[in-house]
């Protein structure tokens, strides 16, 4: 066994660190950081790019064992996430260590641990770390295909990015979805210079854009999304983002675009799809809760 530490070479959006990091998470099966998760980060808008070259790896010869990394926004100053092979949890204090020392330019490091990790709480514990109230739960949905159902209203229809490739609607969508508009920041603008970052979270390796999935409204509008993380290798996906249109919700809109984005990936093969959410709407729709990872915090 030789231990190697060294940091994300980030020479290249998808250079081989990349794809190495995309295999060791997809190897993990691990859905408090799926390798959607991955994906999704590097391939966000507005992903903290000066953070990945301080990215912890530690490998075992060639093979990767344990990573130091955050989630697109930390601007290195928050919640940091550590997925390992339990093999190597003996690397634990390390990497913390790590952490602590490179990561956090100012303020207070938050380490998300898995609920039932029992040796990575002793770590951290003994390392000065407490359990706090802030908490993420994993909902899973087992899939079956033929008992997927679900009912569009009168005039609305089902796409994908395959099929109507717009990046102006697929916007607007998620800026209603999340609330921006609601909340007085306006309407949508998807400014020239924005184009290339929204084209390149489709134009991208390991990409199904029959996965990312829209309800179209009668007025041609993308007024539900959910955009769906899959790949050959594993038997789960992930579900990243999911978001209705004030406007249209109680319609029945989101459960449709999530279950048939869940039924296009079990026909593919996926067995399970997670989400990273205890909401009622998804346990509504037939998600189970399955996990909890809470955050720690340095006393």
């Amino acid at each position: 066994m030789s231990i190697n530490f060294r940091t994300y070479v980030n020479d290249t959006k998808f250079g081989d660190d990349y794809y190495k990091l995309r295999k060791f998470l997809v190897s993990l099966n691990d859905s408090s950081y799926h390798f959607g998760r991955w994906d999704w980060m590097i391939t966000h808008p507005y992903l903290d790019v000066n953070g990945l070259s301080k990215i912890g790896i530690w490998q075992d010869g060639d093979e990767i064992v344990a990573l130091a990394t955050y989630d697109t926004n930390s601007n290195l100053d928050g919640a940091y996430w550590f997925p390992y092979n339990k093999k190597y949890a003996f690397l634990l204090g390390d990497i913390i260590t790590y952490a602590k020392e490179r990561l956090v330019a100012n303020g207070v490091l938050e380490i998300a641990i898995r609920d039932g990790d029992d040796e990575f709480q002793n770590v951290a514990a003994k390392m000065g770390f407490a359990p706090t109230q802030d908490k993420e739960g994993d909902a899973i949905f087992p899939i079956d295909v033929d008992k997927i159902e679900y009912k569009l209203p009168e005039g609305f229809t089902i796409t994908s990015m395959a099929d109507t490739y717009d990046l102006f609607k697929y916007g607007q969508v998620l800026w209603r979805g999340f609330n921006h508009e609601a909340k007085g920041e306006g309407s949508f603008v998807l400014k020239d210079e924005d184009l290339p970052k929204f084209d390149s979270a489709f134009k991208r390796p390991n990409v199904n854009l029959d996965l990312k999935i829209a309800v179209v409204a009668p007025n041609g509008d993308f007024v539900s999304y959910c955009g769906m993380w899959h790949d050959p290798a594993s038997k789960n996906v992930l579900v990243e983002p999911t978001a209705t249109d004030p406007a249209y919700r109680r319609m029945g809109l989101g459960r449709a675009v999530v279950l048939e984005a869940i039924r296009r990936c079990g026909e593919l093969g996926a067995a399970n799809a997670f989400v990273v959410s205890s909401q009622q709407f998804y346990y509504g729709i037939g998600f189970r809760p399955t996990s909890t990872t809470t955050f720690w915090r340095q006393l």
